[in-house]
This record gives structure tokens, sequence and C-alpha cells, in this order.
């Protein structure tokens, strides 16, 4: 860069040099914050997952409903599941193989009332569940039915 001669013509080549070069300053003081440092999926808390093989399925529902389990006993992937709430707190891919397709499943957090407004990571998870081709309403049996109506209008 020093011996570059400074004109119109070398001025946007030299200011593209100057911006890598403070990115890859920024990554090493600050691995973190690099694609692909921190938590596995590149600065999204875990949910940014790369979408693998021919469709995606999304797990949404309340906490404590069941999709770790779902997801460990069709996809052999395993998935955290106690008797506690919020177990789940990153995404969870699994595949499933169908005749000769890959189909990526992911075990997404459970969302609360209010999630649209950004309780409880509600935001990621319903940002994450939009890239899926599929959404798979997981619910528990015992619960009012209001719940189904509470995920699907998103209040």
């Amino acid at each position: 860069m020093a011996r570059t001669q400074k004109n119109k013509a070398t001025s946007g080549h030299l200011g593209m040099l100057k911006a890598k070069l403070a990115k890859l300053r920024r990554d090493l003081l600050d691995p973190s914050k690099a694609p692909g440092g921190g938590g596995g999926g590149g600065g999204g808390d875990g949910f940014d997952v790369n979408k693998v093989g021919d469709a995606r399925v999304g797990f949404v529902g309340f906490p404590s409903v069941g999709k770790s389990t779902l997801l460990t006993k069709l996809t052999g992937t395993h998935s955290e599941a106690a008797a506690y709430e919020f177990t789940t707190l990153t995404a969870v891919p699994g595949i499933v193989r169908y005749r000769g397709a890959k189909i990526q499943m992911l075990d997404l957090p459970g969302i609360i009332e209010g999630a649209k407004d950004g309780k409880g990571r509600g935001r990621q998870v319903i940002s994450t569940a939009r890239t899926c081709n599929l959404i798979l309403i997981v619910l528990d049996c015992l619960k009012p039915l209001t719940h189904k109506k509470l995920i699907e209008h998103g209040e």
C-alpha cells in the first residue's frame, strides 16, 4: 500500500484494502464476532444454522411440549430434554433421510406469549422459523387448545 501511487484511479482500491485490514484486525481482537467464531453459526447465538439437504423443518411450540424428544427420536441427534422449561437454548439441527431426500429438522427453543415483542428470545426463534420450508407446531395434548391459536397468530 505504501508503494501505491495515490490518485483517483487507485483510491478505491486502497480504501478496500484498508477496510479488509480493519476487519481482520477486529477479528483478531474479538474472535467471538468473527464469522464462524463463537457459538456455532456465525454471530447468531446459535440460531444461524446452515441449511443442509433438500428441505428444512422447524419445530415450534411452547416450552416442555416434546420438541427435543421428537427430534431425538426422528433423527438420532441428541437434543437435551429435562423436566424443567427452556432446556433448549439454541437451535439444534438433525437430519432425516427419506426416499433419498435429506430433510433437516431444527429443534427451536420454546416460545412464550409476547415472543413477537422479543420476550424469551422470541424474535430470534421466529426469524429462524421463517427460514424453514415447513413449520411443525408441537403441542402438549394436556394443555388448552388456545396454545395453538397463540402460536398461529403470533400473540
